[in-house]
């Protein structure tokens, strides 16, 4: 079962040094937009040809816009034996209505 974490959750887990890979799976326009400091950008479309680029033991934290592209980057990443998957609820938009409200978003 994949996990699920709030924007708020993820800082304070961030802040208090957790190690953690941020997998931002949206399109490199996005990602110029607004991103997470620290974030791999791996676009969902680009995974299955990447993948290998992850460690399958590390923490994965999947982000999008909403949380679907991530939702399924992470069902994705399980089928091939990645244990340690959370899911970003809400997405970069929610990081940025809850954490950084000076983000840009679209």
């Amino acid at each position: 079962m994949i996990q699920s974490i709030q924007s708020t959750d993820l800082k304070a887990r961030l802040d208090g040094g957790d190690s953690l890979v941020l997998l931002d799976v949206r399109q490199p326009e996005e990602v110029e937009i607004c991103s997470i400091e620290g974030a791999i950008n791996i676009p969902l479309d680009q995974l299955p040809s990447r993948c290998a680029e992850l460690d399958p033991e590390a923490e994965i934290v999947c982000i999008c816009h909403h949380g679907m592209r991530s939702a399924n980057a992470a069902a994705f990443l399980m089928e091939r034996d990645f244990g340690r998957l959370i899911n970003l609820t809400g997405g970069i938009d929610g990081w940025a209505a809850s954490v950084d409200p000076d983000m840009a978003r679209y």
